[in-house]
Parts: C-alpha cells; sequence; structure tokens
C-alpha cells in the first residue's frame, strides 16, 4: 500500500506541474479529497522527490498568490447570472 501512496504522490506532482493546475483541479481530476492532493504533494513528495516538490511548490505558490482574483471572478460570475435571470 506504501509504494500506491508514494506513486500517486509523484503523479499528483507531476500533473500539477505540468498543468499547472490548483489542488481543487487536481483532486476532481483523481477522484480524491484536496486534504490527500494537499497531504501527497506537501508532505510526502518532498521526502520521495525533492526536485519535483520544489516544481510543485512554485506552481502551488502562484496558485496562492491567484487564489483572491479567481475567487473575486467566480462571485462576479454569480451575481452577474443571478440578475440576469
Amino acid at each position: 500500500m506504501k509504494d500506491c501512496v508514494e506513486d500517486r504522490a509523484v503523479e499528483l506532482g507531476e500533473y500539477i506541474v505540468k498543468n499547472q493546475a490548483t489542488v481543487r483541479a487536481a483532486a476532481r481530476v483523481f477522484g480524491i479529497s484536496k486534504s490527500t492532493v494537499h497531504m501527497d504533494v506537501a508532505k510526502r513528495l518532498e521526502k520521495i522527490s525533492p526536485g519535483l516538490y520544489n516544481e510543485v511548490r512554485e506552481v502551488l505558490d502562484v496558485n496562492k498568490a491567484q487564489r483572491h482574483i479567481r475567487g473575486g471572478l467566480a462571485t462576479r460570475e454569480k451575481y452577474k447570472a443571478n440578475t440576469d435571470a
């Protein structure tokens, strides 16, 4: 089972780097929780593959910096859709 978790952590890391994906998007694609994705790429991956971990960390840092912008756009679209109806 441990190998399976380690393999998943590496797959998640590669997916996030390749697609510049958010934790939420990766969770959706892999069918697992956001908490599991975060644990895999933030804790486990650092021990398994430090190079990949650093690449993932860069992507996640950019996503975190842009989080407030995406949230504001989503809220704007939500209210725009409600007023158009």
